[in-house]
């Protein structure tokens, strides 16, 4: 297992990191979807990672609405000190009007609900899960910095922003002597790249690191699914069609992904797996697993470093086409440092 700074921080954390959307939520629907393991299965989970040497485990307030982070919070007592914990706060968590959102009531409420369901006394991690367009950036901002200062929060990060939403909040952050967003949390796989337009140059000027939800595309790259095989009922993907994958181009990189596992006999998933481990931008993968086995084969993973010819074939089945106006910088680059006047 590698390790790697957590953005800017001096704080390091394991390649992999264990999601816990599976973990409880039985009367969930969507926890139902994803798991809904009680505290034996993820105490396993929880333990496994451990021995694996990954220290680094995501959560939220929403998953299981609430369950998730008791059950993680008790899958690691005793071992507190051997564990990075990161939750975030956004979604909807009871049925009244300021019972979601980024304002300063919600964010200090569910603060401090996360930090007695997780049975610590300070949250590694505390992300936005999401942007919030009701509630100006300067108070959502002053709420994380008090958490900061309090001591009941190590750093802030945010997940599912656009790379203009972080370059605000961060630049209101330094103006006001505030804590700026150490990570971002986004969606980046094989399968779906679009973190490389915006984002990514994003995470380079700010210096923040990324954290990758859902590394595998729902399932979509996880080895089971191919133009003749689209799994079972049962299975995750077929339940819950996210996130959105473009099916046709899809299996033209299964084909290679299945051609590169043959050749270095290995799985699918774990060549998927490698392909982010060997992108700079990325400090953590975070993998979520139903039983040991299923996370073992994930971290079989680490250490599979792809050659050349690999990356290039696996770049060529999935880059994204350039949109305007990254498909016309040579027009004014060469007019300005090739031809100057």
């Amino acid at each position: 297992m590698k390790y790697k700074l957590l953005g800017g921080t001096g704080l390091m954390v394991s390649e992999f990191c264990l999601g816990t959307m599976t973990f409880g939520g039985k009367n969930d629907p969507m926890s139902s979807v994803m798991g809904a393991l009680d505290d034996r299965a993820a105490g396993l989970l929880v333990n496994e990672a451990l021995e694996s040497g990954i220290n680094f485990f995501d959560t939220a307030n929403v998953y299981g609405v609430g369950e998730s982070e008791e059950i993680l919070g008790r899958s690691l007592k005793g071992k507190r000190h051997e564990a990075v914990i990161a939750t975030k706060v956004r979604f909807r968590m009871g049925p009244g009007p300021n019972d979601a959102g980024l304002s300063r009531g919600h964010i200090i409420r569910q603060a401090e609900e996360s930090l007695k369901r997780l049975g610590t006394d300070y949250i590694d991690l505390y992300q936005i899960h999401g942007p919030d367009p009701l509630t100006d950036w300067e108070e959502t901002l002053r709420a994380l910095d008090d958490l900061v200062r309090s001591g009941k929060v190590r750093y802030i990060g945010c997940s599912n922003l656009q790379g203009w939403q972080m370059v605000k909040a961060n630049g209101i952050s330094r103006q006001l002597g505030l804590n700026a967003f150490q990570t971002t949390q986004s969606y980046y796989s094989l399968a779906g790249r679009d973190v490389e337009r915006e984002i990514l140059p994003v995470l380079q000027d700010q210096k923040m690191g990324l954290l990758v939800w859902s590394p595998l595309a729902g399932g979509f790259l996880s080895g089971k699914y191919t133009r003749d095989n689209q799994g079972g009922a049962d299975d995750r993907r077929n339940k819950f069609d996210f996130p959105p994958v473009d099916r046709e181009k899809g299996y033209v990189l299964i084909d290679v992904l299945q051609e590169i596992a043959k050749a270095r006999e290995t799985s699918v998933a774990r060549i998927a797996l490698a392909w982010l481990l060997n992108q700079p931008a990325v400090t953590s993968v975070i993998v979520g697993a139903k039983r040991p086995d299923q996370l073992r084969d994930n971290l079989g993973a680490s250490g599979i470093v792809l050659n050349e010819e690999e990356l290039s074939r696996l770049d060529q089945a999935s880059r994204l086409q350039p949109e305007y106006p990254l498909w016309n910088p040579a027009v004014y680059i060469e007019d300005r440092y090739m031809n100057p006047q």
